[in-house]
């Protein structure tokens, strides 16, 4: 090989080099925008999930990719400047998670950075969230919790794990869409069919939880049966030491609030959906536009029932529902 076809070939290398090294500049690292309704504590595994799905996929916190976390503690007119917040650092993707609020606080902050949403009890496409589960259209995708669907079933668990239910005491949220739906629409039908008898107990803030607490020491129902919100998510610990003092048999949408001391719950796993949400990261990180990609239903449910509670209360769950169970904690 002659000297000038050498020096081409090393010229041709060098830039070849420059362009890999610009490709691998600290500054192409994706960031990604993680906004919570709740605190942190409320959210810890989940968010663990979703790293842990992140890392299946090869992406290392703080290494590959970048979080910025952003929790508005329950305080809902903190959403607006959170997501503002978000969308000025000029994130690549915004995962949204705890109900409706925040992700209406995303979508009003913008109309182009894609945003993943995560833990969605409405239908989304009846909810005005997106066009339709195959195509969502617009800057919108994520994953749903099919809530509506599953609030029949968890009363019918309830009613089998309590065969002595007859009236059930609901904690209801008004400013949480998908549990009044539950309270004003699902619930009902399904009560019917059980020959429950269902009470509405609207709470919209701490002060009026105690309030009902105290009236529910009168009223004494069979059991309480608590919905999907933000507040009931704060307020968890309380409602569950409530019913535990009360010995009162309790439902809960999600499993952490039978981890906490609750009877029982029946939900989506929770933990899958979120190491699912690393999936659509990825596949936004790799080029693919929201709109393009299939808002996903939970395909994997838990059925979880704290023993160790149902003892302390009184409560003998029929062994046949125990053997049903995805996780019997004793």
């Amino acid at each position: 090989m002659g000297k000038k076809a050498i020096i081409v070939l090393l010229i041709g290398l060098t830039l070849t080099s420059v362009h890999l090294v610009e490709a691998q500049q600290p500054g192409k690292v994706p960031r990604i925008g993680f906004l919570m309704g709740t605190s942190p504590s409320t959210i810890s595994d989940r968010i663990e999930a979703f790293r842990q799905g992140l890392r299946e996929l090869g992406y290392v916190e703080g290494k590959n990719i970048a979080i910025e976390y952003r929790y508005s503690e329950g305080k809902l007119d903190r959403l607006r400047e959170l997501a503002a917040e978000l969308v000025r650092l000029k994130v690549d993707i915004i995962v949204v998670a705890g109900g409706d609020p925040p992700r209406r606080a995303v979508m009003n902050a913008t109309k182009t950075i894609p945003i993943v949403m995560v833990n969605v009890g409405r239908d989304p496409v009846e909810a005005g969230l997106i066009e339709s589960l195959a195509r969502p259209g617009g800057n919108v995708t994520g994953i749903t919790t099919l809530s509506r669907e599953l609030g029949g079933k968890r009363l019918e668990l309830f009613k089998e794990a309590v065969p002595k239910l007859a009236r059930v005491a609901v904690l209801y949220e008004p400013a949480a869409p998908g549990s009044v739906l539950d309270v004003k629409e699902v619930l009902p039908v399904a009560a019917r069919a059980l020959g429950l008898t269902i009470q509405p107990w609207e709470v919209r803030d701490t002060d009026g939880l105690e309030t009902v607490f105290t009236l529910l020491n009168k009223q004494r129902p069979d059991g309480l049966f608590v919905t999907r919100s933000r507040l009931m998510s704060d307020d968890q610990k309380r409602i569950i030491g409530f019913a535990l003092k009360s010995r009162l048999p309790s439902m809960y949408v999600t499993r952490g609030a039978v981890d906490a001391g609750g009877l029982i719950s029946y939900g989506a796993d929770e933990a899958d959906s979120y190491r699912r949400v690393a999936y659509y990261v990825d596949k936004i990180i790799k080029g693919a536009k929201p709109a393009e990609l299939p808002v996903e239903q939970p395909t994997k449910f838990e059925l979880v029932i704290n023993q160790k509670t149902a003892k302390q209360i009184g409560v003998a769950i029929p062994q046949s529902l125990l053997y049903r169970a995805d996780k019997v904690i004793k």
